[in-house]
């Protein structure tokens, strides 16, 4: 009698831990479809970024207007993803490794539609000013460095959220410290004597500038938490 009760004990807890073992995998595709998405949408605001630059330096509406009415996408894609890490908070009772992942991502996919946003204003300014370039000659070529440094770290972002190296992290810092540094000139080039151009072009200049300099500061709050989530240290997020 004892040896049956044992045996359907032992049943009950093999069919336990195979059930807890289901649900694991189940809970562990659903994080990884969340990755996917996330870098899904890393990859149209890096393609934002290349339409919404090409149309401000060189006055064309139809990219511009495309990079507009696509942004309408990478919100859409944002929500999704944020409503499937609620219903994974909801319902799987994440453990404190695979929260902080969970958490992490509301607060990244959050900054990649923030980068796409400011993609899509500096669209804006292109579509306002055509058949007009926003940009002066003379300041062109600061733009143009800001640029591609921020291609770079949209680039490296990806990277970084496929495979969790770190190593690309030191390259989206670098690359966000020289904007910084361009950023500064042209604000230098606004102050200058010899700046000769109206309020009008000053602005969009000036919005452009700022445009592009939080674009890589968002990129760089994506790396730091990638970085959290990789090393679980919390100084990567000050």
């Amino acid at each position: 009698m004892l040896s049956i009760f044992v045996h359907k004990m032992l049943l009950k807890k093999n069919l336990h831990e195979r059930t807890l073992e289901t649900v694991r995998k189940v809970f562990q595709t659903e994080l990884q479809h969340v990755n996917e998405e996330l870098t899904q949408i890393a990859t149209l605001v890096e393609q934002a970024l290349i339409q919404a630059s090409s149309s401000f330096l060189n006055a064309d509406v139809q990219e511009a207007e495309e990079v507009i009415s696509n942004d309408a996408r990478i919100d859409f894609l944002q929500n999704q993803l944020d409503e499937r890490s609620i219903d994974i908070l909801a319902l799987q009772g994440p453990v404190a490794s695979d929260l902080r992942m969970i958490v992490g991502t509301l607060r990244m996919s959050s900054s990649l539609e923030r980068m796409g946003d400011l993609a899509r204003h500096v669209a804006q300014i292109a579509r306002m000013r055509f058949p007009d370039k926003a940009l002066p000659d003379s300041i062109v070529p600061i733009f143009e460095e800001i640029i591609e440094c921020d291609k770079k770290i949209i680039k490296n972002v990806i990277q970084l959220l496929e495979t969790r190296d770190l190593a690309y992290v030191d390259a989206i810092s670098t690359a966000k410290i020289r904007i910084n540094e361009l950023h500064q000139s042209v604000f230098d080039a606004l102050a200058a004597e010899e700046w000769g151009h109206n309020a009008q072009v000053t602005i969009d200049v000036t919005l452009a500038s700022r445009y592009l300099e939080r674009f890589g500061d968002h990129g760089v709050s994506v790396a730091r938490k990638v970085t959290y989530l990789v090393t679980g240290d919390w100084n990567t997020l000050s």
